[in-house]
């Protein structure tokens, strides 16, 4: 199944007049690191004179330089990029022995290389190397990460970042900046960025590397209607979003998304990934002395569905399907074109969809039952005066021995092709004679001796 999405983020500022616009930094692409396939990617800014260099800033993400060499009033940003949203699984990656259970260490050059990343959050005015802020000592104490030592790292991290998701809830909080952990659990509600910001200092705490991520997030309304969360959720949804990555030898960076508890998936689309909040601001620059106007809007579109269980065809599609094959038809029909169609419809037992027989083994009880009463019922219906037969089917490669075929043959003049179905024997059925006994072996042979006599074969050629 593919869902393929076109998202369009647009900024503009608006001037009372012309104005110098400085350099600036626009970090909107996405970053090398993104597990969403991105199909196309385009950034278009006005005024029309400027310059842009595309760059990679000291931590390996992308950056536009747009420098304007001329006053303008109105600058405007826009991203457009199309995303394949096929499943990604967030736990597709292998740990390297060491890093397997927590608490791990780095190895001395790696975690040279992942300083910046280790280095614990300060809150504004303390003082480097201070230690934990209050609460979030008191947070940290309250987990007890003491009694998770040998947890294997992967459980570890998802209650970690479950527990982060239900002790501070979500709000959409305008105000530019990032909270500070302490005053994110001092008020318990957070924007996404208080909320990542918070789990990465809570990382680096018990010696993780982490850092903060900025970038999009899209959201599909469920297929289903009953999965949708009255008042929460109604349309397709896009926007700039923030969560932390953990580095884990073997795995590499992997995302975390306190706002909801899970990690990060398919419609975690990151742009920009650092240690600090402030380096991961989604455009930056000056301007000259104006009146200033923002506007912004990001939006996504769905632009191609592959049909699925949960959203099949729609009616119209349908529609114009069957009518198609009506034209194929009375197209054949008028050039009197005969056709004949072989197939294998493969059936499921209701009740037992687990079982070898309905799995991977060629024969089964109750399969056996199943397709005797089948045979009988399609006797009944299309021919009542034909025949049954359970004949040798194919023989597999590997297989011991062939598979059990049932047959039904009727005559197209209807003319009873066998008048005693009781002298019939069931090859499934509970046996007479013990097999292999004396008395078996007595009955087949005179069976196999009137046989020789009704065709007139010398009694000597029977076996």
């Amino acid at each position: 199944m593919a869902i393929r999405v076109a998202v369009e983020h647009r900024t503009v500022y608006k001037f009372d007049r012309p104005t110098d616009i400085g350099p600036h930094l626009v970090r909107l692409r996405p970053a090398p690191h993104c597990r969403t396939p991105i199909l196309g990617y385009s950034l278009t800014v006005e005024p029309e004179a400027h310059f842009v260099n595309w760059q990679q800033d000291v931590y390996g993400n992308h950056a536009a330089r747009l420098v304007f060499p001329e006053p303008a009033r109105e600058l405007s940003i826009t991203v457009d990029l199309i995303a394949d949203l096929s499943v990604v699984n967030p736990f597709d990656f292998f740990v390297d022995s060491d890093a397997r259970h927590f608490p791990f260490e780095y190895p001395a050059g790696l975690a040279e290389d992942l300083e910046p990343y280790l280095r614990p959050v300060t809150e504004p005015g303390a003082a480097p190397g201070s230690g934990p802020s209050p609460l979030l000592a008191h947070w940290l104490n309250a987990f007890d990460a003491d009694s998770a030592k040998g947890t294997p790292i992967v459980d570890f991290l998802v209650e970690l970042n479950r527990r982060v998701a239900g002790d501070v809830a979500y709000s959409i909080r305008m105000e530019e900046g990032v909270l500070s952990p302490e005053r994110t659990l001092e008020r318990a509600i957070g924007s996404c960025r208080d909320s990542a910001w918070l789990l990465v200092a809570i990382l680096r705490e018990l010696g993780m590397a982490a850092r903060f991520v900025s970038g999009y997030l899209v959201q599909l309304v469920p297929d289903d209607p009953s999965q949708v969360i009255a008042g929460l959720m109604s349309t397709d949804f896009t926007d700039l979003h923030a969560w932390a990555e953990v580095y884990v030898p073997g795995a590499g960076w992997i995302g975390l998304d306190a706002t909801s508890g899970l990690l990060a998936g398919e419609g975690h689309i990151p742009l920009v990934g650092t240690p600090r909040p402030e380096q991961a601001a989604a455009i930056t620059g000056t301007t000259g002395p104006a009146e200033t106007v923002m506007e912004y809007s990001n939006t996504v579109r769905r632009i191609h569905e592959d049909p699925r269980v949960t959203k099949p065809y729609s009616q119209t599609q349908l529609e114009r399907i069957h009518a198609l094959g009506a034209e194929v038809d009375a197209r054949l029909t008028a050039g009197d074109v005969r056709l004949t169609m072989g197939g294998e419809p493969t059936f499921v037992a209701a009740g037992d969809m687990e079982s070898a027989q309905w799995q991977i083994a060629a024969d089964g009880e109750e399969k056996r039952t199943y397709a005797v009463a089948l045979a009988e019922r399609l006797k009944a219906h299309y021919a009542p005066r034909g025949v049954v037969l359970h004949t040798q089917g194919k023989w597999y490669p590997g297989e011991p021995l062939p598979r059990w075929a049932i047959a039904l043959y009727w005559r197209a003049d209807h003319v009873a092709l066998w008048n005693e179905p009781a002298l019939l024997d069931d090859p499934w059925s509970e046996p007479i004679l013990e097999p292999g006994s004396p008395a078996a072996h007595a009955a087949v042979a005179a069976l196999t001796a009137q046989i020789a006599a009704g065709l007139g074969v010398p009694a000597d050629s029977a076996r």
